[in-house]
């Protein structure tokens, strides 16, 4: 049990989760399963009520066993709620909880004082009357404490948490307290009370009168439950409270009530009215359990999605950063030792200076794109011509074509419609797939490389198109070159293509690949929509 307090008027917590039946609102489903068992339990009444007077043999075991059982029943179901208050501690769960130990302390000591069910005259009374007294006691604290409970439960009042074993353990003493004050007065003072029974079997009009009381008093609870019903709680304590009118009936119509059909029946479903919120608990209890465990699968896939999401973003700024990086380090190193040479190669220096301004000018641009790819992006949207971005990023790896000796062809379609998008996420893009196809021909001849571009107007979105002379992509791995950190080269990252695909789809557009590039390897391929087509549809990117 949690020693934290939790505030009764926090706003939001766990508390206000209907995670129990004190709280947990009426379904449909909820409602038609109890009104189906009122009406099973009232058909069954019927069947009866023509033969509630007959008697029938007597079954001194009957009363112990029978009532033993309810004891049991009880004081679980007073033990569960006790629990479910424990959990969420609503003050009004506590009269249902005290009714429940009520209940089963005088099932179970009525047997003592029953005649014939452990000694011809009782344990324990004056072997008479003392049986139908903790009867009395039994349905009076009953329905006191669900009348208690219906004044309670719409106040929402809470204790906090650290206070419920002190609640639990005080209720029990004080409900201890006044079942011991009340079993001293029927046994040792029924002098003083009026007479229930002239025998074993045959009662008094006095019993028929109280017992009239009785279902009054339990009719009442009854209206207040239903005219008040709010939950579960609420629906299956007026079931239980329905239950136990034959009891109450057939004293009041018979005056030989013990050991009659009625009398059998009325107490067989006495035992079944014990055990229906019993029953509902245990299932809400498995529910709840079936819940909490699946909340605690995704809770944990959403844990290991956030830590993947983590390490792909940050191993993707590293995996962007790493060429331009290289640039600068490079390009640093190459000036400085044409500016040692004597005489300094000045013009030299200057063209490897460029090239690192050039660099960091390209590393600021891949971390920007990152911070309005994952951030608010559509403020970073503007008019994008593919056929101005595609020379910037070619001057941009000039020296890596150069040093790899790659041949460029590249084939621009005049007049191409402007793209709607962020620039440096499109030059992203580009730069991936030039520096993949790159690296994929590394393994050809010097003379046999070369790089494909063309841009063309597809209906109302441009193409373009990105073609190399390697070796192409295996049929087996096409399906997952797109798939985050699957890669085939030995020092790969498998993220450039996962975050070109990404980038393209947040435009908007679709990036495939293929192994039908016509200068005899790999060709990757993506549309845009054109500005055009993208003023009349909703913003791509949510704020």
């Amino acid at each position: 049990m949690s020693n934290v307090a939790v505030e009764s008027s926090s706003v939001g917590s766990d508390q206000d989760l209907p995670i129990t039946i004190a709280a947990k609102p009426i379904t449909t489903r909820d409602r038609n399963i109890a009104l189906a068992t009122i009406v099973v339990l009232a058909i069954l009444d019927a069947i009866v009520i023509p033969f509630a007077s007959v008697h029938l043999h007597r079954v001194d075991p009957f009363i112990p066993v029978l009532q033993t059982v309810m004891c049991a029943v009880d004081l679980l179901t007073a033990t569960l709620l006790f629990a479910q208050y424990s959990i969420q501690p609503l003050r009004a769960i506590i009269p249902v909880a005290s009714g429940y130990v009520f209940s089963g302390l005088f099932a179970f000591i009525q047997t003592l004082a029953f005649p014939g069910a452990y000694s011809p005259t009782g344990v324990i009374g004056d072997g008479l009357n003392s049986a139908s007294w903790f009867f009395v006691l039994w349905q009076t604290t009953f329905p006191l404490a669900l009348i208690v409970y219906v004044f309670t439960k719409d106040s929402g009042a809470r204790l906090s948490k650290g206070s419920t074993r002190l609640t639990i353990t005080s209720t029990l003493a004080c409900v201890l307290a006044a079942v011991a004050g009340l079993t001293w007065l029927a046994t040792h003072a029924t002098q003083y009370l009026p007479v229930m029974y002239l025998n074993a079997i045959e009662q008094t009009p006095f019993a028929a009168n109280i017992n009239l009381f009785l279902w009054a008093m339990n009719f009442a609870a009854f209206i207040l439950l239903f005219v008040r019903r709010r939950t579960i709680l609420d629906l299956w304590l007026i079931v239980v409270l329905f239950a136990w009118w034959p009891n109450f009936l057939v004293a009041v119509t018979h005056s030989v009530v013990r050991f009659s059909a009625g009398w059998y029946t009325a107490r067989f479903v006495s035992l079944v009215a014990s055990s229906m919120l019993l029953i509902v608990l245990l299932a809400e209890s498995t529910a709840l359990y079936a819940r909490l465990a699946s909340a605690l699968v995704r809770l944990r896939r959403e844990q290991d999605t956030k830590i993947m999401s983590a390490q792909a973003i940050t191993a993707a700024i590293a995996h962007e950063i790493r060429q331009p990086l290289t640039r600068i380090t490079a390009g640093g190193g190459a000036a400085q030792r044409f500016l040692r040479m004597v005489p300094p190669e000045l013009d030299k220096a200057q063209a490897a200076l460029d090239g690192v301004v050039n660099a960091g000018h390209r590393t600021s641009a891949v971390i920007d794109g990152f911070r309005s790819l994952f951030g608010k992006a559509d403020e970073e949207q503007q008019l994008v011509d593919m056929n101005e971005l595609i020379p910037e990023v070619l001057e941009t790896l000039n020296s890596e074509l150069k040093d790899h000796r790659v041949s460029i062809r590249v084939d621009l379609t005049p007049k191409l419609p402007l793209v709607s998008g962020n620039k440096g996420q499109l030059q992203e893009v580009v730069f991936n797939l030039i520096i993949n196809s790159i690296e994929a021909m590394e393994t050809k001849s010097l003379e046999g490389r070369l790089l494909l571009i063309h841009t063309e107007i597809q209906g109302d979105n441009i193409a373009v198109a990105v073609e190399d002379s390697g070796p192409g992509i295996d049929k087996d791995q096409l399906g997952d070159i797109f798939t985050a950190f699957a890669t085939t080269k030995p020092h790969g990252m498998g993220l450039g293509l996962a975050i070109s695909r990404m980038i393209i789809d947040y435009h908007g557009g679709k990036l495939t690949a293929a192994s039908d590039s016509k200068c005899g390897g790999a060709s990757f391929h993506f549309v845009l929509p054109t500005a055009d087509r993208r003023r009349g549809s909703k913003p791509l990117f949510e704020a």
